[in-house]
């Protein structure tokens, strides 16, 4: 059994969660903890070479396929090792994404899915998902000056509607491990926010 805590940070296009990640990290490390901070799909070499794929656009399940090759090397190569290791590892999206985008947004058969992403994984589940909740016409317009998203972020207000429909769902469902923060605040509140939802996890 691990002894590292792992906190993901979910929300859609727009919503600042890799903001606030980074900021969450930056508090954690200035209190003395050992902090990996981590992103998919990249994080690794291999990860970030699919990430580049990931701007393509694909079929829904060589997608899906796409984001678990990714996770599955992230997990093997640093979430499993930094928490063996006893360290806080902080990851920028994680299986909730999947759910999210490929299961409610792109209508995959979700027990499929969770099979795959359970082998991919090795079964590993957050301790905390920290959701940061906004609009997705604000989201996609905070996002629309970016050129990096993957090829999800660029489909229409009513996918992404889908998008928090499916956050919300799960966040609904497992109410005890997300957090749920109004993205649509100050970047600073949301960070102290989310820091504060950590360091309660965390003790």
């Amino acid at each position: 059994m691990s002894s590292g805590r792992f906190i993901v940070f979910e929300g859609g296009e727009g919503s600042g969660k890799s903001t606030a990640a980074a900021a969450v990290a930056a508090r954690l490390e200035a209190a003395g903890r050992r902090v990996v901070l981590t992103r998919e799909p990249g994080g690794t070499p291999a990860g970030e070479v699919i990430r580049g794929l990931l701007h393509e656009r694909l079929s829904p399940w060589a997608e899906l396929f796409a984001f678990l090759t990714a996770r599955a090397e992230l997990v093997a190569a640093v979430i499993r090792p930094a928490l063996e290791r006893g360290d806080t590892v902080l990851c920028d999206r994680f299986a909730p994404s999947t759910f999210a985008y490929q299961v409610h947004a792109r209508g995959l058969d979700p027990v499929i899915v969770r099979t795959a992403n359970r082998a991919a994984t090795g079964g590993l589940e957050p301790d905390l998902v920290v959701y940061l909740d906004i609009d997705p016409a604000a989201g996609l317009a905070r996002k629309a000056a970016e050129s990096a998203a993957v090829a999800t972020g660029l489909e229409g207000l009513e996918f992404h509607r889908k998008v928090r429909e499916g956050y919300l769902l799960q966040a609904r469902d497992d109410a005890g491990r997300w957090a749920v923060i109004d993205a649509a605040l100050p970047a600073e509140r949301v960070a102290e926010l989310a820091a504060e939802r950590v360091l309660r996890l965390l003790g």
